[in-house]
Parts: structure tokens; sequence; C-alpha cells
């Protein structure tokens, strides 16, 4: 090619031709606007497409602290394209930061996401931002904006990762976990919906090594479908709870398992005497499953996944019946422990 033609060409050079799409930008837009419609709550001023949004603080809220988080959904991602199906992705996105929010008792406010790609297609990311317009819903926050980036040469090919971004607000004197729990306080266990977002990375060598197709049955499930379940968003049920008890400390069982997050809400002299068994909880049929099939020890399993549990909360023992009653109108909830003064060289959690 001369020189002269090299000129032409780069006259003739756009935005398009380096790989970026503008137009499927534009469309993409034109695409969410129905779904993000439906989760705007009155408090916000701003609409979709805005450099930045705007929001009031709740009016029932006196003195307010904002709470933030991100997060993201792994490589769950990977079962959803290996599927074909994105329908609940989204969900999994807003799960896992509002229920972050949840444990120190914020109310989520409103939701931004971060969806980058190689090359984007309308209809996967519709079908994706559908979802965190759904999951936005049931956490009852608004989803005010995002990010959708094409990074062509620096991304992998007909790949997309997600990454989300919550605000919250709370009452300064309904903060939970502040103080921590109390000593003799009770532990109880609110169902997960299954392996919710967490440990996708293990369950996919797991997969791979074994040959296991995501049609087969486990009961009457197909595997595939079990993996996609979306991550349950725990907002109502904890919001609820705080109106008719105290609730000394929460913790959201998310990656590293029992193991990693139940001594996130613990004092560093405190213990956590937990007492777990699969067979309690509608989905730890799944993780029973899995160490059946792989011989993985339970002891992997519970500092990994969630086991059937996706948070636990502490609270007085004089609590416990009131709790439990309230829980179990929606969720299956039971007590699965204590929190007692650890002695200098234990663990901060302990099974029996």
């Amino acid at each position: 090619m001369t020189t002269d033609d090299k000129e032409q060409n780069h006259k003739e050079l756009s935005y398009r031709q380096s790989g970026v799409d503008v137009e499927a930008g534009y469309a993409l837009v034109d695409k969410i606007k129905p779904f993000v419609e439906k989760t705007k709550r009155p408090e916000i001023l701003s609409g979709l497409g805005s450099f930045s949004a705007l929001s009031r603080i709740p009016k029932h809220i006196k003195n307010p602290i904002l709470v933030t988080c991100t997060d993201g959904v792994g490589t769950k991602i990977e079962i959803a394209k290996e599927l074909n199906n994105f329908d609940t992705i989204g969900i999994d996105l807003v799960a896992m930061c509002v229920n972050d929010l949840i444990v120190c008792g914020a109310e989520p406010l409103v939701f931004l996401d971060y969806y980058v790609t190689d090359k984007l297609k309308v209809e996967t990311a519709a079908n994706v931002i559908k979802g965190i317009a759904k999951g936005c819903e049931l956490a009852n926050c608004s989803l005010v904006g995002g990010e959708t980036a094409e990074h062509p040469g620096a991304f992998p090919e007909n790949s997309f990762d997600l990454a989300g971004f919550a605000l919250g607000v709370v009452e300064e004197t309904e903060i939970l976990g502040i103080e921590g729990p109390k000593n003799d306080d009770i532990l109880i266990g609110i169902e997960s919906s299954g392996f919710h977002s967490n440990g996708f990375s293990l369950i996919r060598k797991v997969i791979n090594d074994f040959d296991i197709d995501l049609e087969k049955k486990i009961g009457r499930e197909k595997l595939g479908n079990i993996l996609l379940k979306p991550t349950h968003v725990y907002v109502n049920e904890i919001l609820a709870l705080k109106k008719i008890t105290r609730i000394n400390a929460i913790a959201h069982i998310t990656g590293g398992g029992f193991d990693e997050n139940i001594p996130r809400m613990l004092g560093e002299n405190q213990k956590a005497i937990i007492q777990h068994d699969f067979d309690d909880w509608p989905s730890g049929k799944y993780f029973k499953w899995l160490m059946e099939t792989t011989g993985i020890p339970k002891e992997n399993l519970v500092n990994t996944f969630n086991c059937g549990v996706g948070l636990i909360i502490s609270v007085n023992k004089s609590n416990e019946e009131n709790v439990l009653g309230a829980l179990n109108q929606s969720l299956f909830a039971k007590t699965i422990g204590k929190v007692q003064e650890k002695e200098p060289n234990e663990s901060q959690v302990l099974y029996v």
C-alpha cells in the first residue's frame, strides 16, 4: 500500500472501524429504557442518559448515613454463556451488592452497573440489564445508570464482564453490627437459593475434570438450571425484621463460605459454634451432591460455598421465637448455632 493510499484510508477512519459500534450502544439504551423506568424511586431526580444521577435522601430517614459497596458475579458468567441464558445473571449482580448493604441495615437507594465486552451484542446486553432491573425491583432500588464499554483487542472475544455499585442509606441510630453480637446470642441461618454467585471457578473445574453434562439431572432439576438460579435478595426480609426486633449482627455468606464470613461479624474474642447439615436446608441437596460426586471434603465446601445458608443473623436468645416466626413466613430459617467467648488459641468458627 502506497503512502497516498494509507493517507486516504486514514481520512476515512471511524470509531466503528476500530471495533467500537456507538450505534449499538444507542440501540441498547433504547432497548433497556422500559425496564429501567420500572425501578425509579420517588427520590430520583435524573433520568437514564444523564452524565450523573441525582437523588434525594428518603424523607423517613432523619439522620442519614450513606453506605456503599461494589461486587461482581465472577465466573458464573461462563455458565450463562455455555447455556446461552443471560436472563438471571443481572439479578445476581444486584443481589451480591444489596445483600452486603443490608448487613448493616441499609436500605438500597441507587444502583449502577459496568458492562464491558469485546464487541457489544445488543440482545445479550439487553437481557443482562433486564435482569439487573429485575434485581433492582426486588431490592426496591433505582437503576440510575451505568457504563457499557467495548474494548476490542483488549478483552477476550465473545466475552463480557460485569460489576455493580450500590448506594444505600440507614438511620444512624439503626445501623446494625457496629457493636457486634453478644456472647450467648443465638445464630439463625436463612436459606440460600443455591450456589448464589460464589465458588464458580471450583464448580467449573469440577464440571471439566469429571466431564459432567449441564443437562444432568439432580433430582428433577437440570444442573445448568440449578447453577443459574439467581442469588436471593434479602433486603425485604431484613428491613421487615428490623421493625419488630433487635438484630445484633449479620453475616452475608459469600465467597469464603462460613469460615471467612462468620468471623466478619464477630468480635476478636468471640467464636461461633455452628451445627450444619446439608439435609436441613432446601438447597443443601445441591452441595451434598457436589460433595458426594467429587469427594471434596465438607470442610472444603464450608470454606468456599454458602452450603444452603445465605445469611446468618445474631439475635438475643429471647428473640429467637419471634425472629423464626417472622422469617419462616417467606423463607426457611432455623437456629444453627450460638456465640460464645473464645479462648486464645481457638478458631472463630467451630463445628459440632
